[in-house]
């Protein structure tokens, strides 16, 4: 079997390769990095199998990586932090985190998690919809098996239609989920001109889709 690809954001030397220590100890292939700039390149490029977040790094926070990754990335991501708040917890958890451990922390709890985490996540690597498959830990898409490029906010749309399949999602739905909630930098044409432009990457014939319906006054529906 292959060894679990680790990734640990942590500005703290020390700490980070005592986990770095102990994690490749137990078999897991590791990569360490202080910064949040470094973080969200490494998490680009879809390799890791988890990552293990620091919430204070020296160029940003661990809510902003977190919430920056999850435009391209749904690898798990579990959160470190020294401030032991329940607004914290909360905001972690609503940007995407799948679970968030305070600091000082037992190291034996934190691998138990990372272990119930990656196990959680074995069952749920792909996603698949008529003739399209989904890598959600690579972020690649393919269809009939052959994969095809799609831009970061393509790939994000397309996950979000294909998860809420056979139910029409609301322009104002989509914008609020895609892009900033108050709507910063887009009109009112930005979700038909997307929605648009990932037609003619997925469907055989983008003047007559078979997966993205229009629904008219409404909005769109992924029809499976």
């Amino acid at each position: 079997m292959d060894k679990y690809k680790l990734l640990i954001v942590e500005d703290d030397t020390d700490l980070r390769e005592g986990l770095s220590f102990s994690f490749s100890g137990d078999g897991y292939e590791v990569t360490e990095t202080g910064t949040k700039r470094e973080g969200l390149r490494e998490i680009e490029k879809g390799f890791y199998d988890i990552v293990l977040l620091d919430c204070n790094l020296p160029d940003g926070t661990g809510f902003e990586l977190c919430r920056e990754a999850r435009i391209c990335s749904d690898v798990p991501i579990l959160m470190l932090t020294a401030r032991d708040t329940e607004m914290d917890e909360i905001k972690a958890l609503e940007l995407g985190v799948n679970d968030y451990v305070s600091k000082p922390f037992s190291l034996g709890v934190l691998k138990a998690r990372i272990k119930r985490i990656l196990k959680e996540k074995s069952g749920t690597l792909k996603v698949t919809s008529g003739v399209l498959t989904i890598d959600t830990a690579a972020c690649k898409v393919y269809k009939r098996g052959e994969e095809i490029q799609l831009s970061r906010l393509e790939y994000r749309l397309l996950l979000y239609l294909i998860e809420n399949k056979n139910h029409i999602l609301s322009k104002e739905q989509i914008l609020e989920k895609i892009w900033d909630s108050d709507g910063r930098y887009v009109d009112n044409n930005t979700v038909s001109v997307n929605i648009s432009r990932l037609r003619t990457r997925i469907e055989d014939d983008a003047s007559n889709p078979v997966w993205i319906k229009t629904v008219h006054g409404i909005g769109y529906i992924w029809k499976e």
